[in-house]
Order: C-alpha cells, then sequence, then structure tokens
C-alpha cells in the first residue's frame, strides 16, 4: 500500500468528524437565523457550536503527538464537555418557548456549579496525569483523579435532565406537535447514549480510548432526526430546509477533496476552501432567510392592506348610503321653502312690507344654494355606488355651450366680467354624449371661473386633437400653484384662492365634471403659469 494512499485511508476519521461538524453547523446557523428573536433557537444555536468546538478539540486531542500537548487539550475537551451537557441541558429547559424566565435555583446553583466544575476539569482534580504514551507519541491513557466522579455525576444529570425535560414537554404537547419532539428525542438519545458508552464508559473504567477521535460522529444521529423533523414536520418553522440542505452538500463534496489531498500543503489549501465554502453557505442560509422574511413580511402587509380596503369600502358605501338618505330627507323640506317663498314674493298671499322682500330674496337665493349642495351630494352618492346612468346619444356639443353662456352671461355680467364663446370657423360634428351629464361639466367649470375670477373675464373654446375634442375654458383670475391642479378635482377639496375668495363653496362641481368626464371616456384637468396669472380648465372628450 502506498504511503499516499495509507495516509488517505488514515483521514477517514477526520471525514467522519468533519461531516457530523458541518451537519451541526448548518443546522444551528440555520435554526438560529430563522429566528433570532427566539431564546430556543439562540441557545440550540449555542449548542450547536459548543459541539463543533468540543468535536474539533476532542478529535485533536488524539492526532497530536506532543504528550504534554495531547494531555492539556484532553482536560480542555472536558472542560467544553461540561459546558456542551449545560447547554443541552439549557436547550431543552427552553424549548420550544420563545422567551423564558429561570428561576433562582437555576441562576444561583446550577449555573455557579457547571462553571465551578468547568474550572476543575482543568486541574489535576480530574485527569491527574498521564498514564501511558504510544510510540508515536501520542496519549493513550490518563489517570484519573477524585473529580471525575463529580464531573461524571454532573454530565449524566445535565443529559438525563435535559432527555427527561423533552419527553415531559412532548407528552404534554399537541399531537401535530408531538411528533416533530420525538424525532429529536429520538435522536438525542441515541446521540448521549453513544456518547456516554465511547467517550465517557469505555475510555474511564476499560481503558480503550480508540472511539473518542470519532466523538463528532455519535452527534450525527441528533442532527438527522432533527433535520428530519424539520424538513418532514416543520419544526422551528425552518423556512430555508432546502438551501441548508444544498449548503451541507456542497460542504461534504468539498471536504472530500481533503481527504484525498497527498501532502500536507494541499490539505491545508484545500482544508481552507472547505471552511470557506461552510462559511459562505451560512451566509447564504442567512441571506435566502432575510429575503423569505422580507416577502413574509410583504405578504402579511398586503393582507392587512387589503383588510383595510376592504373596511374603507364598507364606510365608503356607508357614507354614500348616509349622503343619499339624508340628501332625499333634505330635498322635499328645501323645495317647499322654495315654492312658498317664491309665491310670497310674487304676491300669491298678498301684499306685503316693502323692507320684507330683500330678506325674502335673500333666503330665497341662500335655499337655492343648499337645493344645488344637495343635488350635488346626491350625485355624488349616485357616482360613487355605481348607481349613476350613463345615457348616450347623438349630439352637438356647441348648442351645449352656447346654452351654457347663455345662461350665465347674466352671472357673468353682475361682477363685471365678460364670458364669451369663440366658436370654430370649421362646424363641429355631432357626438355620442350624455347630453345632461355633459352641460354639466361645461356648467361648472364655466361657473367654477366665473366665481373666482374677480376682474377681466372668462373665453371658451373647442378644438379638436388627435381624434379628442377638446373645450378651454381660459379666465383671468388668480391662478394656482402647481400642486394644487390636482387636488381641486377631489372631492370637497378647494384651492387656497379660492376659499378666500368664494367663501360659500363646498368643492363638489370640479369632482362632478371629473366623473362625468370619465363616464364618457374622457378626462378633465387645469393649467397655470402660477398665482396672479389666471387658469385655463381643459374638458377633453373622445369623438365618436
Amino acid at each position: 500500500m502506498s504511503p499516499s494512499l495509507f495516509f488517505n485511508l488514515q483521514n477517514i476519521d477526520l471525514l467522519l468528524v468533519a461531516l457530523a461538524v458541518a451537519g451541526i453547523g448548518v443546522l444551528g446557523f440555520s435554526v438560529f437565523f430563522n429566528n433570532r428573536q427566539s431564546v430556543t433557537n439562540f441557545y440550540f444555536f449555542l449548542f450547536s457550536i459548543a459541539t463543533i468546538v468540543w468535536s474539533s478539540v476532542n478529535y485533536l486531542a488524539y492526532r497530536v503527538s506532543n504528550p504534554e500537548t495531547s494531555f492539556w487539550l484532553f482536560r480542555l475537551v472536558i472542560f467544553i464537555a461540561t459546558w456542551h451537557s449545560f447547554l443541552f441541558f439549557q436547550t431543552f429547559f427552553v424549548f420550544p418557548e420563545s422567551s423564558v424566565k429561570f428561576p433562582r435555583w437555576y441562576r444561583f446553583i446550577l449555573f455557579p456549579l457547571v462553571a465551578l466544575v468547568s474550572i476543575m476539569n482543568l486541574t489535576s482534580l480530574v485527569f491527574s496525569e498521564i498514564g501511558e504514551i504510544s510510540s508515536t507519541g501520542q496519549v493513550v491513557k490518563i489517570e484519573n483523579g477524585p473529580g471525575i466522579a463529580l464531573f461524571g455525576s454532573l454530565i449524566a444529570f445535565l443529559i438525563v435532565g435535559g432527555l427527561v425535560m423533552l419527553f415531559r414537554k412532548m407528552m404534554k404537547s399537541r399531537v401535530e406537535d408531538r411528533k416533530r419532539y420525538s424525532f429529536v428525542l429520538m435522536g438525542v438519545f441515541i446521540t448521549f447514549i453513544l456518547i456516554m458508552i465511547f467517550n465517557f464508559i469505555l475510555p474511564a473504567f476499560f481503558d480503550n480510548p480508540r472511539f473518542i477521535p470519532l466523538g463528532a460522529l455519535f452527534i450525527f444521529p441528533f442532527v438527522a432526526f432533527t433535520s428530519y423533523a424539520i424538513l418532514k414536520h416543520k419544526l422551528f418553522n425552518i423556512r430555508v430546509a432546502g438551501t441548508a440542505v444544498l449548503v451541507f452538500l456542497l460542504s461534504i463534496v468539498t471536504f472530500f477533496e481533503v481527504i484525498f489531498a497527498g501532502d500536507l500543503a494541499l490539505i491545508i489549501y484545500r482544508g481552507s476552501i472547505f471552511i470557506l465554502v461552510l462559511s459562505f453557505g451560512i451566509m447564504l442560509i442567512r441571506g435566502v432567510l432575510r429575503e423569505v422574511e422580507q416577502r413574509e413580511r410583504l405578504a402579511e402587509l398586503n393582507k392587512q392592506l387589503e383588510i383595510a380596503y376592504q373596511e374603507v369600502e364598507k364606510l365608503s358605501k356607508a357614507k354614500s348610503e348616509f349622503i343619499s338618505i339624508a340628501s332625499h330627507q333634505l330635498r322635499t323640506p328645501l323645495t317647499a321653502i322654495k315654492g312658498y317663498i317664491s309665491m310670497i314674493i310674487e304676491g300669491s298671499y298678498g301684499k306685503f312690507a316693502e323692507k320684507a322682500k330683500k330678506p325674502l330674496e335673500n333666503v330665497y337665493k341662500s335655499n337655492e344654494r343648499l337645493v344645488n349642495l344637495v343635488n350635488d351630494l346626491l350625485s355624488i352618492s349616485r357616482i360613487e355606488s355605481g348607481k349613476m346612468k350613463f345615457e348616450p346619444e347623438i349630439g352637438s356639443i356647441v348648442e351645449i355651450i352656447d346654452g351654457v353662456i347663455f345662461d350665465l352671461t347674466l352671472n357673468a355680467e353682475k361682477k363685471g366680467l365678460y364670458l364669451k364663446f369663440e366658436k370654430p370657423s370649421t362646424p363641429i360634428p355631432e357626438m355620442m354624449l350624455d347630453k345632461a351629464k355633459t352641460r354639466d361639466i361645461v356648467l361648472n367649470l364655466v361657473d367654477n371661473a366665473i366665481k373666482y375670477t374677480p376682474t377681466g373675464g372668462i373665453i371658451v373654446s373647442t378644438k379638436i386633437l388627435d381624434s379628442k375634442f377638446q373645450v378651454l375654458i381660459r379666465d383671468t383670475g388668480e391662478g394656482m400653484e402647481k400642486d394644487e391642479m390636482d387636488k381641486i378635482f377631489e372631492s370637497f377639496s378647494r384651492g387656497t384662492v379660492g376659499v378666500k375668495a368664494f367663501t360659500e363653496g363646498a368643492g363638489l362641481g370640479l369632482y362632478i365634471a371629473r366623473k362625468y368626464a370619465e363616464m364618457h371616456g374622457g378626462r378633465v384637468w387645469a393649467e397655470s403659469e402660477g398665482k396672479g396669472k389666471g387658469s385655463t380648465f381643459f374638458v377633453e372628450l373622445p369623438v365618436k
């Protein structure tokens, strides 16, 4: 047999240790990154790290040829083993809770005892001296001190205690959780039975330490059963199990290169590659888990937004129904008031004092504004509830504009404004229109221009652009800033200048105009060069 092949075969135990270390490392980091706020996940992670350190030092203790170094490594092994067992106990003490409060006996008795025994393990009280050295310079036998019994008792208590706690929690758990816990319990039981037999009983009582370097291998049943519980039964709710398996397989492949290396330099080089692959694999798990968490968070936010949207829809419907009912209830008495006041002014009930005429006219005008407001509210209610009917027919938009100009000219003249309609030089073809709604669009926009124009006047013009008909209403009013141009078309919204110039508006006319234009498949918008430079309102309708 060639020396190179013999060396490679001697490294088989290193392969087994590396597989176990890689497995527990990937598992521990996956569980921790899955929920870093969980105390169970945190202590499982610490237990995994302790397992890796214990396994590595345990292997080195039997591979170092210097007796003194090897002897101190053995002491370090049992020092780490104490904390390893304690973290095992602690993991299952908190399992499966996200947070826990440790009792006083735990903090003031158990923890100090573990710390005391771990320090004692570094002294001659546990391993007193080297008993036998092999021909190659390796320690094959160690003399035990009086403290070995305390060390063994504490380890047994921690391991058995952890198993008992896990068993009791499994029996008290729900049926769907019991199967998950049973696999973990089985893996833990097998692992620590193997460790107790081959790493404690055989070396301590039968002087047979040959299996101690394989201590990490005995962890593998725990890794295998826990991984199965994660993959098959969603233990720890790990969402990157597939990535963790991939990282583990890549680690195995790269470590095979180490096993079949022919010299020390190549072993170091390939070993470094193995460590890098494992490290980057763990970082990959963390990155994938973050992406999964972000997706889940987005999904949860979308769900919350959907619920909020449904609530808003309900409130919107309730608001529309309330407006509709309230408007109907107001409409009847307002119509009656309008009729009676009109009859009084006309003298139907006889003569009245001349000084009462002006107040009655003011009441009539105020009542008329209330009627218009109620009509606007009813229109909004029908629009938002989908009950507003769209009734298109062939009609002339020029005639509609002419009618609006005729109706509003008197209002403009009362304010000293001009109101002009620049008719197109070429005839405008008739279009499919809902005549009543188209009239309301133009009427609201021109009336709005009259209200908010203090001097000058309003010019209405038309043009056809790209198979779309446009109505332009230019005024010499106060103008608007850019951020106001979109807001004024929302319900109950008015520009800052409009609020100061005309305090009685409700901010509904432009909103209704926009909705009516959208029913036609068109749109309404405004443009202005700024304050004091007037505004232009556009109505765009498709030519059909």
